[in-house]
């Protein structure tokens, strides 16, 4: 899922959790921001992987000289909202708002299992819960504390495109989504996309851990696994 880091640092983390390069079979890429493609023109070229995107974003990244020259018959064009399959997995691509070419998330199921990922999202709303009802696993963004936005050294434009409803979610709308998505047999849920400059690990768990506490649900935080994915490291791996 996308792929960030330098195509070196990538293979360090595979390697960190008993995986190789060797073992990917294909690239689903969110969006063509710097921060989620670095790595992908030189995984694909070493090892001739697959790389997945909605026609917008394929364009976009074929249109970026640092990424080098990425062989047109590794790119895969999909459509949000149409299912596709890599091997035994299902895959399906949902459009979300953000300031991308044709940014999306993804669903990611094999058999009664499923796993979502939903970052760089200013807003969500009905189609986007819809899309992350009933899962195993949920990796969704909680990208900033709003306060720390607000009083932070960013321009004032800057804060105001992550604010807006194509930027990011804070960690309180984070919680908020969560709990639309809470269900008995949630595993797992993975708190990514931190911002370095406006947010911390321990300040979007608590944030997030608290929402879900006071909520209106019939839930706890404490009743479900919350964990917040490493920067620049491999996060443990979660079995479903």
């Amino acid at each position: 899922m996308d792929a960030g880091l330098s195509g070196k640092k990538v293979e360090e983390c595979l390697n960190s959790i008993d995986m190789t390069t060797k073992d990917i079979s294909g690239i689903l890429v969110t969006h063509e921001h710097s921060d989620h493609i670095q790595g992908i023109g030189v995984l694909a070229r070493k090892y001739k992987i697959p790389i997945y995107a909605t026609g917008g974003t394929a364009s976009a990244i074929l249109r970026m000289p640092l990424l080098g020259e990425i062989p047109h018959e590794l790119i895969h064009v999909i459509n949000a909202d149409e299912k596709f399959f890599i091997h035994d997995l299902e895959i399906k691509p949902f459009s979300i708002s953000h300031d991308a070419a044709e940014p999306v998330g993804y669903k990611v199921s094999h058999g009664k299992k499923s796993v979502g990922i939903a970052t760089d999202l200013g807003t969500y709303d009905d189609y986007i819960i819809d899309n992350l009802l009933k899962l195993d696993v949920l990796l969704v963004e909680a990208n900033h504390d709003v306060n720390m936005l607000l009083v932070g050294s960013y321009p004032y434009r800057l804060k105001q495109r992550i604010l807006g409803k194509k930027g990011h979610l804070s960690n309180d709308s984070a919680g908020m989504l969560l709990n639309e998505l809470l269900h008995n047999d949630l595993k797992a849920v993975v708190l990514g996309h931190l911002s370095q400059e406006n947010n911390y690990e321990a300040l979007a768990y608590e944030t997030v851990c608290q929402e879900v506490t006071m909520g209106n649900t019939p839930y706890k935080a404490s009743d479900f696994r919350i964990l917040v994915a490493k920067r620049n490291t491999a996060s443990e791996r979660i079995e479903v």
